[in-house]
């Protein structure tokens, strides 16, 4: 592998279409497209400061290296990159890309990242944008600390663990997420998603989870959580702390700890399809549906 110290390099496509490199201590310049068609590159102790710099890469390795703000839209159509102890400034990268692995990278600017992507690992990535995660599938998540609403947009097949999520409408119309010891902030969580499984994990959303087919919960708290589960079916769901308000759920089992406002309106459900336990007291109101006692 031939080994290039201390490069500086400007101009477009400064690099282009390398094979068999280690880039150490580089600065890529003014000049779009510095690594554009390159494969088998190691990339170290290295920054970025202008746009598009890996474009349909393949086998890249991105240790210790800073993309800046202006690097943006800086890796599309890139199979087979793994970033570590780095940091990512730039919005828009990654798309339509895929076998993406980020370990301790810290992402201050991460708009519109990660858009139509494939098998992604991340591994205590710190962000901050909206649109995170847009219509990508196959991703595993242990650690991600993010804030900026309408992340997975449309996403498919995620497991997210170890994570905290400050996003409104996070996980809008997508299909078999499952997430574990987490905390969920934000409006409108869920919605017109399929099988959305969350387990032990702390949620706060005004009209969350609402709209989806196939939600399962275990040992979840929903604090501050109103007008939940609306035109939501097939709930399977164990929640061990109090909810404020409770609407017009299609089917399923609920059980809480405590219930503020069940609203159960029967000329918009059939109240009989939905069974709620309250496991710390009784209450029957003719009007609104039934509540079990265990």
């Amino acid at each position: 592998m031939n080994i290039l110290k201390q490069g500086y390099y400007t101009g477009e496509r400064a690099l282009f279409q390398s094979n068999g490199l280690k880039i150490v201590g580089g600065i890529f310049a003014d000049g779009e497209s510095p690594l554009k068609e390159s494969k088998n590159i190691e990339i170290d102790h290295s920054i970025f400061k202008w746009k598009y710099p890996l474009w349909y890469c393949q086998n890249i390795e991105v240790n210790h290296t800073t993309l800046l703000d202006t690097a943006r839209s800086g890796i599309w159509y890139t199979h087979h990159i793994h970033i570590s102890d780095s940091m990512i400034e730039a919005p828009k990268t990654f798309r339509r890309a895929t076998h993406i692995t980020l370990t301790n990278v810290d992402m201050p600017n991460a708009e519109e990242t990660f858009w139509n992507c494939q098998n992604i690992h991340l591994n205590n990535v710190h962000a901050r944008g909206d649109y995170y995660g847009m219509n990508s599938e196959n991703i595993e998540v242990d650690g991600l600390y993010l804030s900026g609403n309408y992340c997975f947009d449309g996403g498919k097949n995620i497991i997210i663990r170890n994570s905290q999520l400050n996003s409104k409408d996070a996980f809008w119309n997508c299909e078999n997420v499952t997430v574990y010891d987490s905390v969920i902030i934000g409006e409108y969580l869920g919605w017109n998603s399929k099988n959305l499984t969350l387990v032990n994990c702390t949620i706060e959303s005004l009209q969350g989870l609402c709209y989806i087919d196939g939600l399962k919960m275990e040992n979840c708290k929903l604090i501050n959580t109103t007008l939940a589960f609306e035109f939501c079916k097939n709930i399977d769901a164990d929640i061990c702390s109090h909810v404020d308000s409770i609407m017009n759920p299609i089917s399923g089992k609920i059980v809480v700890d405590s219930v503020g406002d069940y609203i159960h309106e029967a000329d918009k459900v059939d109240i009989s399809q939905t069974t709620l336990i309250e496991r710390n007291k009784t209450k029957y109101n003719e009007c609104c549906g039934r509540i079990a006692y265990v």
